[in-house]
């Protein structure tokens, strides 16, 4: 009884001391729109994007992470490959406010504990939420419905991330952002009574965006304990 006693604190010891270790920081880059307006280039940020970062490191091979991401859309058809698009020329631009929670896996083991420079690449994956206007096109020009919708998707971003200086980890990461609903750029009308008449592009597609920047979290709480005293 005593050894299984002794047992049960080295594991929760263990739980618990992994579990005050924590980053928090912030992220900057830019993003961009891939859906019926303009170009359909995975990477090619053309506007800002600034967001606040957390993680949960639960060990050296997964954390749990969220974030909130505020960025400015933009898409122009002049921009596209797309010979009918660039004859069209819309332009679409939007502000966008997202809600993102999951988990982060790391390929190599990244211990904040060892004192040593540290790195791995990454994959991070979830659920996510958007918060955007919604607008139709009329004659053209872009045009307000007068209210927002929240668009929910699975993020995947890779990335890489590194313990430099002291209690700091810097990053560089490309996501993107699958999300469930085709009315972010304006193509598909949240209103029945205009989604006939202005409704425009690939219906059976819905949005993408990106999210290419960088991160700089700082790192804090104890330390793991794996002994029992």
């Amino acid at each position: 009884m005593r050894h299984l006693t002794l047992l049960i604190i080295s594991i929760l010891s263990i739980q618990f001391g992994q579990a005050q270790i924590h980053e928090i920081g912030a992220f900057a880059g830019g993003s961009n729109l891939i859906g019926d307006i303009g170009a359909t280039d995975y990477i090619a940020p053309n506007a800002p994007a600034l967001g606040l970062l957390y993680r949960w490191n639960r060990s050296s091979r997964y954390s749990w992470r969220a974030s909130i991401i505020y960025s400015d859309l933009k898409a122009y058809d002049s921009e596209s490959d797309d010979p009918r698009r660039i004859q069209r020329d819309y332009d679409f631009d939007s502000n966008l406010l997202e809600i993102s929670a999951g988990m982060e896996f790391t390929f190599i083991d990244f211990d904040l504990h060892s004192g040593e420079k540290v790195w791995t690449p990454y994959i991070y994956t979830g659920i996510s939420s958007a918060r955007h206007e919604n607008y139709y096109y009329l004659n053209g020009s872009q045009t307000s419905e007068g209210e927002s919708s929240w668009a929910f998707g699975i993020p995947i971003a890779l990335g890489i991330k590194a313990r430099i200086i002291g209690n700091f980890v810097i990053g560089v990461e490309v996501g993107a952002r699958y999300t469930f609903s085709d009315e972010i750029d304006g193509s598909m009308p949240k209103s029945d009574a205009i989604k006939p008449q202005y409704q425009i592009g690939n219906i059976n597609n819905n949005d993408w965006y990106m999210f290419s920047g960088f991160t700089l979290t700082y790192t804090f709480g104890e330390n793991p304990c794996y002994c029992v005293k």
